[in-house]
């Protein structure tokens, strides 16, 4: 219990962590994809992955609460279905996202005629659209069994002790959720690297370190997830096992919606640079209202001062206006 205990404590840092850099992380892909980039196809993609992982992680609050509690569930039974459902059509919609956009990388490598005639902004759209749907879709029978048992003197936010219907749950969620789209995402990459032979030596070694972060990432975090899904379903004797190690490889999942912004658009050059932009916009905003109302002063003082002299000595002033405020 006491190992248990630390586990949990470790685990809820690690949650606070992830809602913290997930929510500033994809917030700022948001902003910039959203309001400061131009919209193209990967600005689609990219946005749509950013608010699947921003929502993600910020559902990720509930969980801390109970966690806090030893996974007691204050919330009642209608938020603990919402709460299972918006955190797994954001999860379902983030990994979708994620094939999708290999795919759509490989399809503009290999068919590079086709994707210039074929790859718009509103197919795009239509097919995130669908994207959010088919999440949707999968995620409405995970709300729809989920309950609150009361036990003791706590209320767990679970499934019911019906094993079938956890193993169908399970496999469904371990198939559409984690094999498919890693699939996807594997046979992409391998197709995108045979076809980069032709860059430069440099160039060729970066673009093949991302791919590979980018495999490895998924691979690591929802890996462990959906393998201690299947133990807790099919052996009970390793209850203890189960108990610490859902807590972290949780913890490994959500961390995925971290590391998204970085290995797919911090490192695009055209997003760093609007970013720098965009941020340091704000700043010169902020500093610029001061300075404008302190500029502001001078001159109104440095007006009227000059005013009260012409009216003394009757003499005509030919000095101009301070004009600091406008040169940048």
């Amino acid at each position: 219990y006491f190992f248990v205990k630390h586990v949990q404590t470790f685990s809820l840092v690690v949650y606070c962590l992830i809602i913290l850099v997930g929510t500033v992380g994809n917030g700022l892909v948001i902003y910039v994809t959203g309001f400061k980039m131009k919209k193209t196809v990967n600005t689609v993609w990219f946005l749509n992955l950013a608010l699947a992982d921003f929502l993600f992680t910020a559902f990720l609050v509930f969980s801390a609460v109970s966690l806090s509690q030893q996974h007691h569930w204050p919330f009642g039974e209608f938020m603990c279905k919402l709460n299972n459902f918006v955190s797994l059509v954001n999860m379902f919609a983030s990994v979708f996202f994620l094939a999708v956009i290999s795919l759509d990388r490989c399809l503009s490598i290999w068919v590079v005629v086709w994707a210039q005639n074929k790859r718009t902004v509103l197919k795009a759209q239509i097919i995130s659209a669908a994207i959010w749907l088919a999440a949707g879709i999968c995620s409405t029978p995970y709300a729809f069994f989920r309950i609150t048992l009361v036990h003791g003197n706590k209320t767990y936010c679970t499934y019911p002790h019906e094993e079938e219907k956890k193993r169908i749950l399970n496999i469904f969620r371990f198939l559409m959720g984690f094999l498919i789209p890693f699939l996807v995402i594997l046979f992409t990459s391998v197709a995108i690297i045979i076809r980069s032979n032709h860059l430069q030596r440099a160039r060729k070694r970066r673009f093949h370190r991302i791919l590979f972060s980018i495999i490895f990432a998924f691979f690591i975090c929802w890996l462990p997830f959906h393998v201690l899904n299947f133990i807790e379903v099919n052996d009970q004797h390793l209850y203890n096992i189960v108990l610490i190690g859902s807590t972290l490889s949780v913890s490994l999942a959500f961390m995925n919606s971290c590391l998204n912004p970085i290995l797919y658009v911090f490192m695009c050059n055209e997003f760093q640079q609007k970013l720098k932009k965009s941020l340091c916009f704000v700043l010169e905003s902020a500093l610029a209202e001061d300075h404008l109302s302190f500029a502001s002063s001078r001159s109104l003082s440095s007006h009227f001062s000059r005013i009260s002299r012409k009216s003394d000595s009757a003499a005509p002033e030919h000095k101009h206006v301070d004009t600091l405020i406008f040169r940048e």
